[in-house]
């Protein structure tokens, strides 16, 4: 099975695609990275659903990626007396550490963090932004606000706090257990929520220790301010513009997209476009026209992925909106224009040996009736340096390591391979033209080029390019090194 697109598609699994006819029809759609969300479900619920996607894998032949999204902490008020109340623009409200019901004039908040942190002039946003304080004056067990955007409060809803560093580490208890869980199940990829700090990802790293790679989503403002910290010590990035849209105006929120994906770019690191990319199709069988622009505008972009939600996981149509997503990728990718901002966006590396081979090999692929790039990668890094060149050609990750194919899933373009260990270039070049031509990049009369990093089985090596024709007879003629 391949793909005809290069950008991937993360769907989310849940309540309406929990069973293996529909998993197995949404990666048949164009799935090729499947996101348990931590924060919905119990662990056996979870484990029940990675199971589902090795079958999966397994019948078809095909490496498919599992994310696990952590929850991160969650700030909420307590409940009221009433179970709601309406708050006015303009009014006095209070937030407290008394555990008393609330009504009309103040409510619990459960935090004592949060008030350690407030100042005079901050801003609170409660119930996605619905509702907006300001702190007038405050101390460290309260917070006297005045009502800036009225509306109704109700019983547990959600508190943002934009403006100031959280004194909250990223990972809550049940985070850690959840950490623990997903990684001895097998995941492949770990999504952080609630980073504001690099040193948050640090502490995800040392609990994971090499079980799963790790990945930032990108959600709040502090994170945004801190993003070239955030992204040198993480393996991959989510764009989360839910969280983003309430926390920050939401006319700022596309150009933080594009600078953090040409960020991601340039490091070599795989980023998704996430949040209400389809939401309509939550209950229509059809998107509406913005939305399709919006995933297009992401492909256009250069995101290595784009991620369906509860339009997966809850929705009416789950496979439709896969499907959907795939059918914007084919169109965007044909279009010339396409082409045109990928490579005026592509950020010129050539700081290493590696930078300097993954560039010739794209350049003469493009230069060249060469019909692939094949990179032999035991880590993947060979493969993410060539991906980031979004060179025109196809892209065949060829590696011994199951691990590595499936977190290459969701490397833009890359086309994974599980091949036999090599310990010579000259096995690497033959696998890499079996692979090519089985998998129809390449008939007998074509070339491909190939690279890898002698010896074998060193990270970060990448050192040696050779163009090698699919001809059979002709490879077994290559000279060793």
């Amino acid at each position: 099975m391949r793909r005809l697109r290069r950008v991937k598609i993360v769907a989310t699994l849940g309540p309406v695609s929990s069973d293996y006819a529909t998993i197995r029809a949404l990666f048949e759609a164009g799935a090729d990275v499947f996101r348990l969300n931590m924060s919905h479900g119990t662990q056996a619920d979870i484990g029940a659903r990675h199971k589902i996607i090795r079958q999966v894998e397994k019948d078809l032949g095909r490496p498919i990626g599992i994310l696990a999204d952590l929850q991160g902490p969650k700030l909420r008020v307590g409940v009221f007396a009433k179970d709601a109340e309406d708050l006015e623009e303009g009014a006095k409200f209070r937030l407290d550490l008394s555990a008393a019901p609330g009504d009309a004039s103040r409510v619990q908040l459960p935090h004592p963090e949060i008030f350690a942190a407030l100042e005079p002039g901050a801003s609170l946003l409660v119930n996605d932004g619905k509702i907006g304080l300001r702190v007038d004056d405050c101390g460290k067990d309260f917070a006297n606000c005045t009502v800036t955007v009225g509306g109704t409060i109700s019983n547990r809803k959600g508190v943002n706090v934009p403006d100031v560093v959280l004194p909250l580490a990223a990972l809550s208890e049940k985070d850690r257990t959840d950490l623990e869980f997903a990684c001895e199940l097998g995941v492949d990829w770990l999504a952080l929520s609630f980073v504001q700090r690099p040193e948050d990802v640090t502490e995800a790293r040392q609990l994971a220790r090499g079980r799963a790679a790790i990945l930032a989503k990108i959600e709040k403002p502090a994170a945004v301010k801190a993003y070239d910290a955030i992204l040198q010590v993480s393996d991959g990035i989510m764009v989360a513009r839910g969280d983003l849209g309430v926390e920050l105006p939401v006319t700022s929120v596309p150009p933080i997209q594009k600078r953090l994906v040409r960020g991601a770019r340039a490091a070599a690191k795989p980023v998704i476009v996430a949040t209400q990319m389809l939401e309509s199709m939550i209950e229509s069988p059809v998107p509406t026209r913005a939305e399709v622009s919006d995933v297009a505008t992401a492909i256009y972009e250069g995101a290595d992925a784009i991620m369906l939600s509860a339009e997966s996981a809850a929705g009416k149509y789950p496979v439709e909106a896969v499907t959907t997503m795939n059918n914007v990728a084919l169109s965007v990718e044909k279009d010339p224009t396409y082409r045109q901002v990928i490579e005026a966006s592509r950020v010129v590396r050539r700081e290493t040996i590696a930078d300097g081979i993954v560039a010739a090999a794209r350049e003469i692929a493009e230069a060249t009736n060469i019909k692939a790039i094949a990179c032999f990668s035991q880590s993947g890094q060979t493969v993410s340096l060539v991906a980031r060149e979004r060179p025109r050609v196809p892209i065949i990750a060829l590696t011994p390591l199951m691990s590595t194919a499936r977190r290459l899933a969701l490397t833009w373009g890359a086309h994974c391979v599980i091949t036999e260990p090599q310990e010579r270039f000259k096995g690497a070049v033959i696998s890499a033209v079996k692979a090519a031509r089985a998998d129809g990049f390449a008939a007998e009369e074509d070339m491909i080029v190939v690279t890898a990093g002698v010896p074998f089985n060193v990270k970060g090596t990448t050192n040696i390019l050779r163009v090698a024709p699919c001809d059979e007879r002709l490879i077994s003629r290559v000279d060793p090194e």
